[in-house]
């Protein structure tokens, strides 16, 4: 990644905003396992794993445009998806969700 490009990470929708939030008391290990992951992303947007083209379920593509997706593999087979976006000066992360590994086998079609 260029590192003179600004590197924003956002949440897609503002619910998944207050539900991180909400991890903080509820759930504070996989809060900060996604907090980690964010950091990273802020560092190295294309830290995750790209997932192919063929594979990027509707779902995404109806609902926010996706032409990428990407995957964050956090611990206790928790899955960060996410999407880049941007311009060459800036790059924007954007959180889709996260979920455990058998609902990401499940919307990916495993």
């Amino acid at each position: 990644m260029n590192s003179d490009r600004k590197i924003t990470v956002s949440f897609a929708d503002p619910k998944l905003v207050k539900e991180f939030g909400r991890l903080k008391k509820e759930e504070p290990e996989l809060y900060r396992f996604i907090d980690r992951a964010l950091d990273d992303l802020k560092a190295d947007p294309e830290c995750g794993i790209p997932i192919p083209k063929s594979l990027i379920p509707k779902i995404y593509v109806k609902r926010y445009g996706v032409n990428n997706l990407w995957k964050y593999n956090l611990p206790n087979a928790w899955r960060l998806i996410y999407f880049l976006s941007g311009t060459k000066i800036e790059v924007i992360a954007v959180v889709l969700e996260w979920m455990k590994h058998d609902e990401y086998e499940r919307r990916f079609k495993y």
